[in-house]
């Protein structure tokens, strides 16, 4: 299918977003990249698992705009996120095409797909190893790898929309401790996996969007990886508090295990790169949070001790040897490290959290525009679109896409995922703001 074959099905409404029929969506997505001015604003929701959708709300998006009334998948179960199919995406506005690893959190394919039914009763489609049970409480348990007799690692609230991490924490002896341990998830992609990101590369590019890809094992000491809920009996280190304690007390061996992942990184990216670089645009290298939400959780100079030095190794590389974009996801009040992670060779922040303490759009992009794309920062999460009005929703987008796409630079999108019970009036609300900001509307 070509690009002007998914033109002409644009419903009314959305067909005139673009007005040069030549211009295509990884066009527009470079443009940004670049940092050129543009007076469109690239739309991404749903490429990754920090810039997506509720599938609660992605269902519940399809039946305002009169879409076929089908269940929609969940691609990623920790979060419940939704798959967008391209007619939504199409009305959405969506310029990128996502590339997910190839496994979920829970250490299974999204594939497969089985019924199931939310605690809130939605019909929805889940991977064919999303099997849980109910405990005594009436909570629902998530296994890892979808095998129930492996301890639970998961657990979503008998009225929740997500599921919470069960750590797993072996008894710790320093004596005892090794990086070979906290490298068990660590290793070489055989040729499934290898082949996985080909075909998905290659089905992604072809409709002429911009392929962002989450490859795997280049994030540093994400705290939502370290429990490891895709692992049936993680070792090592994997209670987030006590990692955190170990980044203080330990970071000779956080060190080593940073190095030695960053080793086994770089061989799987070459080989990706070798078979469909040319086709990838961003690819996602690390969701490690380093802020609160009023401060960062380290100082600069412990973030430039310990991991600059592991996101330069993998950022300079594929600089070097291809012409990705590299993502880096930080929620919080990062502003004082935002210096930092530049020069530690990242292009791309997301989510722009700017609710957080320092984190006011312009003086974001007035410091650092120049050397980051803004991916996010499009609509506040905590206040705005979950409770304000339509018009309050408008407002804040169109000062936001305002402010970050001046030179370029700026990628639309909410300040992470956009959850459950957020209003639908508020969610139109927002592509309609970014659509008429685009001169679509």
């Amino acid at each position: 299918m070509n690009t002007d074959d998914i033109r002409l099905q644009l419903p009314d409404h959305a067909a005139d977003r673009r007005k040069e029929l030549e211009m295509t969506s990884r066009d527009i997505l470079h443009n940004a990249l670049d940092h050129f001015h543009t007076d469109h604003v690239p739309v991404d929701i749903g490429a990754t698992a920090v810039t997506g959708m509720h599938v609660s709300t992605v269902a519940a998006l399809r039946d305002h705009y009169g879409l076929p009334k089908i269940p929609v998948k969940v691609w990623e179960p920790y979060q419940m996120l939704g798959h967008i199919d391209e007619d939504l995406a199409c009305i959405i506005g969506i310029d990128t095409a996502g590339v997910p690893a190839e496994n979920t959190m829970f250490g299974y394919p999204a594939a497969d797909w089985k019924p199931w039914t939310t605690p809130q009763g939605l019909p929805i489609l889940v991977p064919g190893k999303f099997n849980t049970t109910v405990d005594s409480k009436g909570d629902i348990l998530m296994y890892p790898e979808g095998d129930t007799n492996a301890p639970a690692s998961g657990r979503m609230p008998r009225d929740g929309y997500f599921f919470d991490t069960i750590i797993r924490q072996e008894t710790i002896a320093d004596a005892s401790l090794r990086a070979e341990d906290n490298l068990q998830e660590f290793g070489m992609y055989a040729e499934r996996t290898l082949s996985y990101f080909e075909t998905g590369v290659r089905q992604a590019a072809k409709i002429g969007k911009a392929v962002v890809a989450t490859i795997g094992g280049t994030a540093l000491g994400d705290v939502a990886l370290v429990p490891a809920p895709f692992l049936k009996h993680p070792r090592g280190i994997r209670d987030i508090q006590e990692w955190y304690i170990s980044t203080a007390l330990r970071p000779d061996l956080v060190k080593e295990i940073f190095s030695r992942e960053v080793d086994i990184a770089l061989e799987n990216l070459a080989q990706i790169n070798s078979r469909v670089g040319s086709l990838i645009d961003v690819v996602f290298i690390c969701g490690t949070d380093f802020g609160t939400q009023q401060s960062p959780f380290c100082s600069e100079a412990t973030f430039r001790d310990l991991y600059l030095p592991y996101y330069k190794r993998m950022n300079d590389w594929i600089h070097a040897n291809t012409q990705w974009k590299t993502f880096k996801h930080s929620c919080g009040a990062i502003r004082p490290l935002m210096t930092a992670i530049a020069d530690a060779g990242f292009d791309i922040i997301n989510p722009v959290q700017c609710s957080a303490a320092g984190m006011e759009p312009k003086a974001l992009k007035d410091e650092f525009g120049g050397r980051l794309t803004f991916w996010g920062g499009g609509i506040d999460t905590q206040r705005t679109l979950p409770f304000g009005t339509p018009y309050e929703v408008r407002e804040e987008v169109l000062r936001r896409c305002e402010i970050f796409s001046k030179n370029g630079g700026f990628v639309f999108n909410a300040v992470h995922n956009i959850q459950a019970k957020t209003p639908i009036a508020n969610v139109v609300a927002m592509i309609d703001a970014v659509h008429a900001f685009n001169g679509s509307l």
